[in-house]
């Protein structure tokens, strides 16, 4: 494992890293980089300071190449961020009703689906049924506060209000992405595809479908949440995180790859930290070439899935970890995504936005609090009193 050089950096391979020399990074996630950088008409490969390993290709970075890399974008396509302003007061939310009333998330939704599809222009798929569901690994809701306004005149042309609550949702494409790489990957294995070719334009179609679909999964999931606290909300903004998109680049056509990176190119968006600490709403700079328009997506992680139980059980019980350090309440009832998911597994998400600050690739609009995270609970069943859900509320 090893520290950064002063960044931004150029590797060996001709990469670029954004991240300063107090910004640690994960050896193996530099090796999959500059592995990365040097495949078949790869042009630029950048990696953000939230970089670290992934299953052959770093997460937190992004790619941009003159062929279709489908594993670059890998298997959760479309995963991505949205976030809403709710009309529920700070001061009124009470943590344990509202706990209470957050139930049976994970299981179908009960609205008709049929009508959601076509309010949301999508056809149907084998995976619908998790249409709403949050999903496992670092995926969450999260209801937040606004804790600090940076740059009141971006935060009020978001028309966003500082004494009412906000969600925050992270998730993706579900088994849909997983099966279009999975096919790709039988038929094609690793390897690049010409983009005017007929295999190239079968994953683009595929590929892009999923994209809808998580845009649509991130707003049930809103709805189905909001309406079992009742109360309304608005969507300020929603950005994918995993896909690729043809760009025209200094007069070229090239195709750019993000896996594990936020848009620099979509207006404002948010870095959400650990649980257990604060998110970053910012607004990326102007030109953000150098990053290949692309901003970090989180904290990244620090240990591996599965190391995390081993490292704090000892001192930590289960319990300890369902509040935080800031007082925010968690919802996860799987002991090991709760150690998995616990703050202490993620890099420290004020170093990773300062690298990006002192790049020059974007400023705070504010920070965010978490209140209350949701993940996952199990057995789901419906809490009684609780309202059915309605339609396209979010």
């Amino acid at each position: 494992m090893t520290e950064s050089t002063q960044g931004p950096a150029r590797l060996s391979s001709g990469a670029t890293l954004i991240a300063c020399a107090d910004s640690w990074i994960e050896g193996e996630a530099l090796r999959q980089l500059e592995q990365t950088a040097e495949l078949p008409g790869m042009r630029a490969a950048v990696g953000l300071p939230d970089l670290h390993p992934g299953k052959g290709y770093p997460i937190g970075a992004a790619f941009l190449a003159a062929r279709i890399y489908p594993a670059l974008v890998g298997n959760d396509i479309g995963c991505g961020m949205a976030l809403w302003q709710t009309d529920l007061l700070i001061r009124k939310l009470k943590p344990e009703p509202a706990m209470a009333r957050l139930q049976g998330l994970e299981g179908p939704w009960e609205g008709d689906l049929e009508a959601w599809r076509a309010e949301h222009s999508l056809a149907p798929t084998d995976f619908d049924t998790a249409l709403g569901t949050i999903g496992g690994g670092n995926h969450f809701a999260e209801i937040q506060a606004v804790e600090e306004i940076l740059d009141p005149d971006t935060f009020a042309g978001l028309a966003l209000d500082a004494e009412r609550l906000l969600l925050l949702v992270h998730s993706g494409s579900r088994g849909l992405g997983e099966s279009i790489l999975r096919t790709v990957i039988d038929q094609h294995g690793h390897a690049e595809l010409d983009p005017t070719s007929a295999a190239a334009q079968a994953y683009l179609s595929r590929h892009d479908q999923a994209l809808d679909w998580a845009e649509a999964n991130r707003r049930l999931i809103a709805t189905r949440l909001l309406d079992a606290l009742g109360t309304d909300a608005e969507r300020r903004l929603d950005v994918w995180h995993n896909l690729v998109q043809a760009v025209d680049w200094k007069g070229e056509r090239l195709w750019l790859h993000r896996k594990g990176a936020a848009p620099a190119d979509r207006g404002p968006v948010v870095i959400p930290g650990s649980r257990g600490t604060l998110s970053y709403l910012v607004q990326p700079s102007r030109d953000c070439d150098l990053s290949l328009r692309s901003l970090a997506h989180g904290a990244g992680r620090k240990w591996k899935r599965g190391e995390a139980r081993a490292r704090l059980s000892a001192r930590q019980r289960p319990d300890d970890l369902l509040t935080t350090a800031l007082g925010g309440r968690v919802i996860c009832e799987d002991k090991e995504l709760l150690y998995d998911e616990a703050p202490e597994a993620y890099k420290g998400i004020d170093r990773v936005v300062a690298d990006l600050v002192e790049a020059g690739l974007c400023s705070v609009i504010a920070t965010l609090r978490p209140v209350l995270t949701y993940k996952v609970r199990r057995p789901a069943h419906r809490q009684p009193g609780a309202r059915k859900p309605k339609r396209g509320r979010a």
